[in-house]
C-alpha cells in the first residue's frame, strides 16, 4: 500500500497543492514554517481523520478560509485503488468519505490506511503523563484490532456515564448503589478484555521494541517494557466496590484500566529519570520502530511512516542505521522532513534507494527536486 498522490485546499498554512509521490522514501525539505510538517499532518488525517497535532479541527483551516479540503489516492498491494477525503467547513460536521461514499462512524475507518508517526513532539511519550503511553497502546492496538478498538469506545461512553453519575451524587450529597452498579458491570466486561488484550501485546510488542533498540543502539544498554496495571482480571469487582467511597468524594472513577501505564525501563531503572536526551530518542525511536513492525506482522500490511525532524540529537551513526531501514525492502513507503537539503542529499548519495526531494519556500509552495 502507498499514497500515490496528494491534493490539499486551504490546509493550515498551505492554500492548494497536489504532490505524486514514490514508492519508497518522500523528502520535504525547507526552513521552519514553511509548511513541512503540515504536509505529514495531512497524510496523518487520512488514516486517523484527525490532525496529529491539534485536536480541533477548525483550527486546521487556513487563515481566512471557510474551509479546508484532503484528497489522497492510494494503490494497494491487491493492485485496487481507492481515494480517501477528509474535509471541513466552519460552522460544519467533519466529513470523511472512501471514493463517493461517507462513512457514518469515523471508526470505520481506522485501520484501513495504517501509519506511524514520529516526530519531536512524541519526546512526552517518554517524559509525559501516563495518559500519552495509554494513548499510544490504544493507537498501536486499534489499528491492528477493531474489536479491541470497539471495546475501548463502550469502555470510555460507559466511564463517562459512571464519572457523570459519581459528580451529580457529590452534587447532591446521595448516592444509589444500583445506579453505579449498572456502569460497574460495563467496566468491568469492556474494561477485562481490554486489559488482557493489553497484556498479550506487550509481550510481543515487548520483543520487537528490543530488537530495534538493539539495532540503534549496538546493544548498549539493557532495555525493558513493563505493563503497570492493577490485577484487573481477577478483582475488578472488588477493587471498584473497594474504591467507591473514595469515587464519590472525588467524583470520578479511580479505579480501571484508564489508569494504566507503559513502564519504560533502562538498566531497571525509570527511563524519565535516567537516561540521557540521547538515549531517551534511541528509545522513542525503537517504540515506533516497533509500533511498525507490530502492526505489519497482524495485518500483513506495511504502514506508511512518516519522520517529521527526527535527525536533530541523533549521531551521524544512529541516522545511517535508521536510514538503513527506512530504505531496506523491510519498510514500505515513508515521508521525511528536514530543514538542511545538503544532509538530505549526502544521505542518499551513496545509497540506491528510491526517493523524492520536494523543496518548500517560504510562500508554502512546494517543488520537486
Amino acid at each position: 500500500m502507498y499514497l500515490n498522490k496528494l491534493k490539499l485546499n486551504n490546509f493550515k498554512n498551505i492554500s492548494e497543492t497536489e504532490l505524486s509521490f514514490c514508492k519508497n522514501v518522500n523528502c520535504f525539505v525547507g526552513e521552519n514554517g514553511v509548511g513541512k510538517t503540515n504536509l505529514l499532518d495531512s497524510i496523518h488525517y487520512l488514516s486517523f481523520c484527525k490532525s496529529y497535532f491539534n485536536l480541533i479541527d477548525g483550527n486546521n483551516i487556513n487563515y481566512n478560509e471557510d474551509f479546508f479540503a484532503i484528497h489522497g489516492f492510494y494503490n494497494f498491494d491487491d493492485n485496487s485503488n481507492e481515494k480517501f477525503s477528509c474535509s471541513l467547513r466552519r460552522g460544519e460536521r467533519k466529513q470523511f468519505k472512501c471514493g463517493d461514499k461517507e462513512y457514518n462512524k469515523f471508526s470505520q475507518h481506522i485501520g484501513k490506511i495504517t501509519l506511524v508517526m514520529i516526530t519531536p513532539s512524541d519526546q512526552e511519550l517518554i517524559i509525559g503523563a501516563s495518559e500519552l503511553r495509554r494513548r499510544f497502546l490504544d493507537l498501536v492496538i486499534s489499528q491492528a484490532d477493531k474489536l479491541y478498538l470497539d471495546n475501548l469506545i463502550k469502555y470510555n461512553k460507559a466511564l463517562e456515564q459512571r464519572n457523570r453519575l459519581l459528580k451529580h451524587f457529590s452534587t447532591n450529597m446521595s448516592f444509589d448503589e444500583d445506579s453505579i452498579m449498572i456502569w460497574d458491570e460495563q467496566l468491568i466486561n469492556y474494561g477485562s478484555k481490554i486489559h488482557k488484550k493489553r497484556k498479550e501485546f506487550i509481550k510481543d510488542f515487548a520483543n520487537l521494541f528490543q530488537f530495534y533498540y538493539n539495532f540503534i543502539t549496538s546493544e548498549k544498554e539493557i532495555v525493558s517494557l513493563e505493563y503497570d496495571s492493577l490485577d484487573l482480571e481477577n478483582n475488578y469487582k472488588q477493587l471498584l466496590i473497594d474504591a467507591r467511597h473514595k469515587d464519590r468524594v472525588l467524583g470520578y472513577t479511580s479505579i480501571g484500566v484508564h489508569k494504566d501505564d507503559l513502564g519504560l525501563r533502562m538498566d531497571n531503572r525509570n527511563i524519565k529519570k535516567y537516561a540521557s536526551q540521547g538515549q531517551q530518542k534511541s528509545f522513542l525511536l525503537a517504540l515506533k520502530l516497533a509500533q511498525f513492525e507490530y502492526i505489519f506482522k497482524i495485518t500483513k500490511i506495511k504502514p506508511i511512516l512518516l519522520l517529521d525532524d527526527i535527525f536533530d540529537k541523533l549521531d551521524l551513526n544512529r541516522i545511517s542505521k535508521l536510514m538503513e531501514l527506512v530504505g531496506s525492502d523491510r519498510f514500505g513507503q515513508s515521508f521525511i522532513t528536514d530543514t538542511q537539503i545538503g544532509r538530505i542529499e549526502d544521505i542518499f548519495k551513496s545509497t540506491d534507494i528510491e526517493h523524492k526531494i520536494y523543496k518548500l519556500t517560504e510562500k508554502g509552495i512546494v517543488d520537486e527536486n
